[in-house]
């Protein structure tokens, strides 16, 4: 048979997803990055009836349908007080697109792109495909990435650094100041920040700040979704903002790869921005509930743990076998490695489940800590 290209023999299938398979079929999964909400209603009600009228049927605009845009741009307009044309808005098939779009448009063979470590296992793998060398950026004790090292980290060959606020799969919430830093990075240096903003809403302590509000240049590419705000990871609707001149390149790659977003998603999407709030504020007090349940019964068992302020995610420090210790006792963790090298020793836990599956799962992981120290 012929071979295949390198650009996609460095990379592997997701650390996560061999954590999933190893489990059975009736544990605890700890693992999953998607809340266990439903979707709300009228996002739902929106996409059923564009459907059934028959206005879902067709392709729609590359970046996806007007009204949607200016819902976008109304909710940037709301959240972080900036003024977006819905012109510069890319309606894309989840925020993973969004971020391979990005990648895609703006990094060469050769060049460097700067990612937290650990951090999402995308950034790894989408910029290796670019032909690009990703640079692991190691996180403070409080797992928040530093603008100190990463300015540190650049080079000549460096192109682009990814800040991901609220982290995954870290939780941590990078303070007002640093975001300021990285849109100075980002101006002084002529780089490109790519920041990834999908759990903005689930802040606990402080608050939500985008280099997009401090940047004085257009090196900010900004990337979000629905998918966990509106529990609508299934329904794959992201976008990518950025200036006039980045959207048409990364337009480029979305028109051949996608084409567009899926309809009914856009119209459902459409209403889960321009609708009641009530849930996105429901689900971030569940969580921070779940929170402080999770934290409290990992302190009782003597597990280390960084206070995670935001997403839905918390990353103890674990001695060697817990992972597997609790997997073999029915509780899916997923190793920090699995989002790269400084996440050796760690773990990564999701809360996004409920709240008695998750009481009964500390239980069980305090059981496994106390086997393996």
């Amino acid at each position: 048979m012929t071979g295949f290209s390198e650009r996609v023999e460095s990379v592997s299938i997701s650390g996560i997803r061999e954590v999933f398979e190893a489990a059975s079929a009736d544990a605890i999964n700890l693992g999953l990055g998607q809340p266990d909400f439903p979707a709300p209603g009228h996002a739902r009600r929106a996409a059923a009836e564009a459907i059934e009228e028959g206005r879902a049927d067709g392709y729609t605009g590359n970046k996806g349908r007007e009204p949607l845009r200016e819902a976008i741009a109304a909710k940037h307009e709301r959240d972080q007080g900036v003024g977006v044309d819905p012109a510069n808005l890319i309606a894309t098939a989840g925020g993973s697109e969004a971020l391979h779009l990005a990648l895609e448009a703006h990094v060469d063979p050769g060049d460097e792109v700067l990612i937290p470590d650990p951090g999402f296992v995308s950034y790894d793998a989408l910029t290796r495909l670019t032909g690009a060398t990703p640079v692991p950026v190691e996180l403070r004790d409080d797992l928040t990435l530093d603008p100190e090292a990463i300015e540190a980290a650049i080079t000549d060959d460096t192109a682009a650094f990814v800040v991901n606020s609220p982290g995954n799969p870290t939780g941590a919430v990078s303070p007002e100041k640093d975001v300021r830093e990285f849109a100075r990075i980002a101006d002084e240096h002529d780089l490109l920040c790519i920041t990834d903003e999908v759990y903005e809403h689930f802040v606990f302590d402080g608050e939500h700040r985008s280099p997009i509000e401090f940047a004085d240049s257009d090196n900010v590419v900004l990337i979000n979704a629905c998918s966990k705000t509106y529990s609508m990871t299934g329904w794959r609707l992201g976008w990518v903002h950025a200036s006039e001149p980045r959207i048409e390149r990364m337009l480029r790659v979305h028109q051949y790869a996608q084409a567009c977003a899926s309809a009914p998603s856009q119209f459902a999407a459409e209403a889960a921005l321009t609708g009641p709030q009530d849930q996105v504020e429901e689900m971030r007090e569940t969580f921070r509930e779940r929170r402080d349940i999770l934290l409290d019964g990992l302190a009782d068992a003597g597990i280390d743990c960084p206070t995670p302020t935001g997403a839905f995610y918390a990353m103890p420090r674990v001695p060697d076998g817990f992972v597997d210790a609790c997997i073999d006792r029915g509780v899916v963790v997923v190793p920090g490695d699995a989002f790269g090298a400084g996440g050796e020793g760690h773990a990564r836990i999701s809360y996004a489940t409920g709240t008695e599956d998750l009481k009964e799962a500390i239980e069980i992981m305090a059981d496994a800590h106390a086997a393996v120290v």
